[in-house]
């Protein structure tokens, strides 16, 4: 478990800090807050002290009511829970909608499919070949335009669970490799080398080429074109609030309408490209019939109700459960209010002092909830107008103007509420370098590495500017100054150990 530590310091500077690495056997919420508050007193933080918290998507953290959140908010009712931007939220969503029984083997198959097209250059070349053919025919009788840098040839990419998006590309590339996919397949089923290939291949092309198949490929790939802004939006490095809140609205809005009104046009999609494909389209008026599907419901229903009830509907519901649940009214609403502080937009005093209030009631005390207001009309005037702070476009830049123009010292309530505000996007992009640098660091050959000295070299490779500090001389005087050697080395070769050692830590 990786800790971060996001604050301002002294100099109106936003960081956040890898504070910690923690091996937990048990992963029960209550183990990891114990971990987590021993680790923040072993650093001499207080708990009282958090403004903010945030985790990955795992239900035991993010939980409403027995999640680690939930035990943080029970000691400290002002660490307000924010979803991790950083988190791979498009990964998190194709999770959800494998709960779609019919969503999860349609995935598999796809994989499938991938690999044995994918599996040697041989047949990735073949694949490219009949692309390009198909290509250049379309482009002879004129029904394909061209282009600079349009047409180019590609290949298929396969999903995978810890690649941002790859999931949403690689629908797109089976569909735009549909035809050639098949032609190939075909192929290597009649005249595979093996039995093994061409039974392989005679079972993706199986799948390829039925009506299951393709109209949960046109329904995912209709719902992931509509998260995917979201989802990249949120993995950028600076995050902006105003245009987020806007994103996730937007896409709840899409989302739905898409549930409401988009059925009949996903299937004028799947007939036409069946039509185009040779693919079979069953009677949607006749009975839908499959072993799972009797044995799990006694009532017979058609082929439309299955497709369009257990499938498309349920899948959708699934994603707006997800996005609801990550971005919950509470906090929509902190964050709406901390947008008023934004230096972007024209100023909402009403807002601003709402959010003290109703949020930081620890932080201000009903006196200086009085003197905000006024306070507010004064900075409306004087810091919205000022030559250095009038340009600013980011809430950073805004904390760390008004220590420069030491205009922190006139409002210092405003100062505050600022610094409060930055604490709360709260991001996973440090935690999630740390564990990519952990495979770098402790590899198969260096699984013997104890937790202590992990930690130390995950800290010279994530906080490399810190690290950047160290002299080779400052290194080798604390060299010196530990327990003695039972071998006492010469000086030239202690200078090379040492030198050698720190140098190989900074390489990693």
């Amino acid at each position: 478990m990786a800790i971060v530590v996001r604050f301002v310091d002294r100099n109106e500077y936003v960081k956040e800090r890898f504070l910690d690495l923690i091996h937990v056997k048990d992963t029960t919420a209550l183990t990891l807050k114990n971990e987590i508050s021993s680790s923040l007193s072993y650093h001499k933080l207080n708990v009282q002290d958090i403004r903010g918290q945030g985790y990955d998507g795992a239900s035991n953290m993010r939980g409403e009511w027995n999640g680690l959140q939930a035990l943080f908010l029970k000691e400290c009712p002002y660490a307000y829970y924010v979803h991790c931007f950083a988190h791979q939220l498009q990964l998190a969503l194709v999770a959800t909608s494998k709960d779609v029984i019919e969503v999860h083997a349609f995935f598999k198959k796809l994989n499938f499919i991938v690999n044995v097209l994918c599996s040697s250059s041989t047949r990735n070349d073949q694949l490219q070949a009949t692309q390009l053919a198909k290509i250049s025919h379309l482009a002879k009788i004129r029904e394909l335009e061209s282009g600079k840098g349009a047409n180019q040839i590609r290949t298929l990419q396969r999903p995978r669970d810890t690649r941002w998006s790859s999931h949403f590309k690689s629908i797109c590339n089976v569909m735009k490799f549909f035809g050639p996919a098949g032609v190939v397949l075909n192929d290597i089923a009649i005249e595979g080398s093996t039995s093994s290939q061409r039974g392989d291949a005679t079972y993706a092309l199986t799948h390829l080429l039925s009506f299951d198949f393709v109209i949960i490929m046109h329904v995912m790939k209709e719902v992931m074109a509509i998260t995917e802004k979201l989802c990249q939006f949120l993995q950028q490095k600076s995050q902006d609030i105003v245009n987020a809140l806007t994103l996730v609205s937007t896409t709840k809005t899409l989302i739905q309408k898409l549930r409401d009104e988009g059925w009949q046009s996903i299937m004028d999609q799947v007939n036409y490209f069946c039509g185009g494909n040779s693919i079979p389209v069953p009677d949607m008026n006749g009975t839908y019939s499959e072993i799972a599907q009797s044995r799990r419901k006694k009532d017979n229903v058609t082929v439309e109700h299955h497709y369009r009830v257990d499938v498309f509907i349920a899948a959708i519901d699934k994603q707006l459960q997800e996005l609801n649940s990550r971005f919950n009214e509470s906090a929509k609403e902190l964050l709406r209010l901390s947008v008023a502080l934004d230096p972007r937009k024209s100023l909402n005093i009403d807002d601003i002092c709402k959010l003290a209030k109703t949020f930081y009631p620890m932080d201000f005390t009903e006196q200086e909830n009085v003197q905000l207001k006024p306070e507010l009309q004064h900075y409306e005037l004087d810091v919205c107008n000022h030559p250095q702070l009038k340009n600013v476009c980011r809430l950073f830049e805004l904390c760390r103007g008004l220590q420069e123009t030491r205009k922190s010292e006139i409002y210092p309530l405003v100062d505050r509420l600022v610094r409060l505000i930055l604490t709360l996007p709260v991001s996973t992009a440090i935690s999630e370098r740390a564990f990519l640098a952990m495979k770098i660091v402790k590899t198969r050959l260096r699984n013997s590495m104890n937790d202590d000295f992990l930690k130390n070299c995950l800290i010279l490779n994530i906080e490399r500017e810190i690290a950047d500090t160290f002299s080779t001389d400052k290194i080798i005087d604390d060299f010196y100054c530990m327990k003695q050697r039972r071998v006492q080395l010469k000086m030239h070769k202690v200078h090379f150990f040492i030198v050698f050692f720190y140098f190989f830590l900074f390489i990693i």
